[in-house]
């Protein structure tokens, strides 16, 4: 499903497979993705596929113009149903990734966070060479503690050295403080929002099920593909001579 469909494609029949039609109940509605409900089944809230499409392809266009420009993206996900697969898609599109708790700061006071990110790189580096010998047993251990939190913290956005070109977040409103930092920081978020999320400060919102595998899967995979064609384009270009 990740990397080299087909051009033609039915977008409304791909998204009406992995159920991206399915919101919340409407108790839990947000009146901001009023516009792009259809209707309700089994007290389930249906979202209209045709207006997700066009959404989806907005994101799509605004994503290969960061990917040509040469801006990473940073792929954001903390519940459990997304961190495996936003993590495997990151890693293939070489961008950096948050799948797990956001640690504040990482856009706002991204330079002490930086500092972080070179503490673990240097441990790192001087575990992988063999030059913690010169440590007591005692002190290699915390040093192996203290790679194993910065990891844990930041080993996902290590290649990420200045501001993002944009941020995909799943989940918009369980991942605030992401999508506030970006906010605050001016970074363009593409969010998936179901229907409880305020998508009115979200500059690319895709209001689709933001909760199954499949459906997260399905948009996190569109958006890769858009960002790693376009980026394989630009650097397919050749060098002026």
């Amino acid at each position: 499903m990740f990397f080299g469909r087909e051009p033609k494609r039915d977008l409304i029949k791909e998204m009406f497979e992995v159920g991206a039609h399915f919101g919340y109940a409407k108790s839990r509605r947000h009146p901001s993705t009023m516009p792009y409900i259809l209707g309700k089944k089994s007290g389930t809230e249906i979202f209209d596929l045709e207006k997700i499409a066009k959404k989806l392809e907005e994101a799509k266009e605004f994503i290969a113009k960061v990917a040509k420009e040469g801006k990473q993206l940073l792929l954001v996900a903390g519940k459990p149903e997304a961190r495996g697969l936003i993590r495997d898609i990151a890693e293939k599109i070489e961008m950096p990734f948050v799948a797990g708790r956001w640690i504040g700061g990482t856009l706002t006071n991204f330079e002490q966070i930086r500092k972080r990110i070179n503490r673990l790189i240097e441990l790192t580096d001087q575990r992988d060479k063999g030059l913690l010998g010169k440590y007591t047993k005692k002190e290699r251990l915390l040093i192996d503690r203290e790679i194993v939190k910065l990891e844990e913290a930041f080993g996902g956005i290590v290649n990420m050295t200045k501001k993002p070109g944009a941020i995909f977040i799943v989940d918009t409103d369980k991942e605030k403080n992401a999508r506030d930092e970006a906010l605050k920081t001016g970074v363009p978020i593409i969010g998936l929002c179901s229907t409880d999320c305020d998508i009115t400060t979200i500059k690319y919102p895709i209001p689709a099920n933001d909760s199954s595998v499949k459906s997260i899967s399905y948009f996190t995979a569109e958006i890769a593909n858009s960002y790693k064609d376009n980026k394989d384009q630009k650097s397919a270009k050749p060098n002026p001579k």
